[in-house]
């Protein structure tokens, strides 16, 4: 079974992540099914596209995106799987959909994306609790690479690119290579922000 452009990937535990323990009780903390922010990102792959070759395996853990796994309702209130759906817990996923794959139990990036983590706010002024577009990145690419800004760099990026995802209990922003529009050389009195609910499982 082998689709022409896309990897069919089915969800690595379940659709939706959305516990988290509160004195060793799980407790479910979204109230609708199509809030992204709760859907799982995680995924396994079953079969990759037999148009062209990829470093990713069938086997392999990979991050999607969130509306591969999404379900929503119509108007009618019957609810529906997402248009990537394709049978028995399996769905489509195309290239650009594919964040990140993991390979020796470490996350890579897939294609242009890279993980940033947000710093957080010591301004005691403003009531943010991370500072704006400015971040610590994670996880980088070639391309970053190649213009020296390699993981552990504090970085600024571009305004509405802080695409939440919780990556090794961390919170992280995905955004692409040319997203990330400076390096700055002075780290000093940064601190990283990861909030409760990303470190817990």
């Amino acid at each position: 079974m082998k689709s022409l452009y896309n990897f069919i990937i089915k969800p690595l535990n379940k659709r939706y992540d959305n516990t988290v323990k509160v004195d060793n009780k799980n407790l479910i903390v979204n109230t609708q099914v199509e809030d992204f922010k709760f859907i799982s990102k995680e995924a396994e792959v079953v079969s990759i596209p037999s148009a062209f070759d990829t470093v990713i395996e069938v086997g392999d853990k990979i991050i999607v995106h969130h509306n591969i796994f999404r379900r929503w309702y119509d108007q009618r209130g019957n609810a529906r799987n997402s248009a990537k759906y394709f049978t028995n817990n399996l769905y489509f996923a195309e290239l650009d959909q594919i964040y990140l794959y993991k390979k020796d139990n470490k996350w890579n990036s897939f294609n242009d994306r890279c993980f940033v983590m947000p710093l957080k706010n010591n301004d005691q002024f403003r009531n943010s609790k991370t500072q704006k577009l400015i971040g610590v990145l994670k996880i980088g690419n070639s391309s970053l690479e190649a213009l020296k800004i390699l993981p552990g760099d504090v970085v600024g990026f571009k305004p509405n690119r802080e695409w939440e995802f919780k990556i090794n209990n961390e919170l992280l922003y995905c955004m692409k290579s040319n997203d990330i529009v400076i390096k700055y050389e002075c780290k000093e009195n940064q601190t990283e922000y990861n909030p409760s609910w990303a470190s817990s499982s």
